[in-house]
């Protein structure tokens, strides 16, 4: 089959690879007809999360249709069509009994390694190194599945690939960081990012009760999508964020500060984001957290900083004293994508959202290294890049 294949920092390449078997019992294979490149695919592209291997496979955003099963496939057969979550989960662990799906303790088979690093491992990922289990990823015609028995979310009749893709992680992902941000009716939320995945989150928190949004960036493009969310934005090219915040609320702060950036906040010409600049280029610290220290400073007093953006291993110059002694909430984490599949469904169900918006460019497999240019470097207004194989 042809996959899409990291040959190293910023080299990936579609190749020729062998085809995905069935490999224990809870196994399936899907045949790929829809893919995403996926921000979080760029810092692998990019070289800043380790163990990635030359000759892996990439993508954790995929959908298609179930092609062959094992021999305890649960409630699937072949010819459903499926959306995959990019967590992997066995089912029917502590963690995935309390539905909290994206910290399974049998799904990663590299766990030993990956404890070393953060503790305790988390559960394994599509596509996302060999901390998380080194699986194949759906940037492919065919990808493997396993513990397919839980994790494939079957597609009701009438809707479009497009329009269910970003159940896969995006739309989760946006959605739980607005639910982790304890949003109240009549809250301010301010949301650092307009990307793909804080432009689910912005739409998010308006449905779970945010009476206004406001959205951090500084592409034209993204707020301009932002604004047709609802959202007030800020460039921070043009104007002082905090200052800015500080007004629209008053002096007193957003109720609730997402950071939908994570490890490669940017943060223009700041003081703070030139010494990450420095001490990255020095190999001193593996993340720029310019986004998060500015969420810590703006959030009001009690208030909750919810994080969406990725983060990959060690930070720097986090302003632990104001988060104290300004009794904030963090939460954080990867998606628990199963648990909320069946809800998000509906509200795309509803009419209340069509994930589809976020769509700008839409290429063939073959030309997905041309696609992970065009999106790392905002070519073209691109915003979000499916692929077809």
């Amino acid at each position: 089959m042809r996959a899409l294949v990291w040959h190293g920092k910023e080299d990936v390449r579609v190749d020729t690879v062998p085809d995905p078997k069935i490999l224990n019992p809870r196994d399936a294979v899907v045949k790929i007809t829809s893919t995403a490149i996926c921000g979080s695919d760029l810092h692998l592209y990019g070289g800043y999360i380790p163990t990635l291997k030359s000759g892996d496979i990439l993508g954790h955003e995929f959908m298609g249709e179930v092609v062959e099963v094992g021999k305890e496939p649960g409630r699937l057969k072949v010819g459903d069509r499926v959306v995959i979550p990019f967590t992997i989960a066995c089912g029917h662990c502590y963690f995935c009994d309390h539905d909290l799906w994206s910290l399974c303790d049998n799904s990663n088979p590299n766990a030993e390694m990956t404890s070393k690093v953060m503790g305790q491992s988390p559960s394994g990922l599509f596509g996302y190194t060999h901390l998380f289990g080194g699986y194949a990823g759906g940037q492919a015609e065919y990808v493997r599945v396993p513990y397919a028995d839980v994790g494939p979310f079957k597609v009701p009749d009438g809707f479009s690939d497009d329009q269910v893709l970003f159940l896969t992680d995006i739309f989760p992902t946006g959605y739980m960081a607005a639910e982790n941000a304890d949003i109240q009716p009549g809250d301010t939320v301010a949301v650092w990012g307009c990307g793909p995945v804080a432009q689910f989150a912005i739409r998010s928190a308006y449905l779970l009760g945010a009476e206004r949004v406001i959205a951090i960036d500084r592409v034209p493009e993204r707020l301009a999508m932002a604004r047709d969310g609802r959202a007030i934005t800020i460039n921070f090219d043009e104007e002082d964020v905090h200052d800015r915040l500080m007004e629209l609320t008053g002096g007193r702060g957003p109720d609730s500060c997402i950071d939908a950036v994570g490890m490669e906040a940017h943060g223009g010409g700041s003081v703070d984001a030139v010494y990450d600049r420095v001490k990255f280029a020095a190999f001193m610290t593996t993340d720029r957290a310019h986004a998060l220290r500015q969420a810590i400073m703006a959030c009001r007093k009690g208030g909750t900083v919810s994080l969406a953006g990725v983060y990959g291993g060690v930070v720097d110059k986090i302003p632990m004293g104001a988060a104290f002694n300004k009794s904030l909430k963090f939460r954080m984490g990867q998606t628990h994508v199963h648990k909320y599949l069946p809800r998000l469904m509906k509200h795309i169900q509803d009419g209340d959202l069509d994930p589809s918006f976020v769509i700008t460019h839409k290429l063939p497999l073959d030309q997905a290294p041309e696609g992970y240019r065009i999106f790392r470097e905002k070519k073209d207004n691109c915003i979000k890049v499916v692929l077809k194989p």
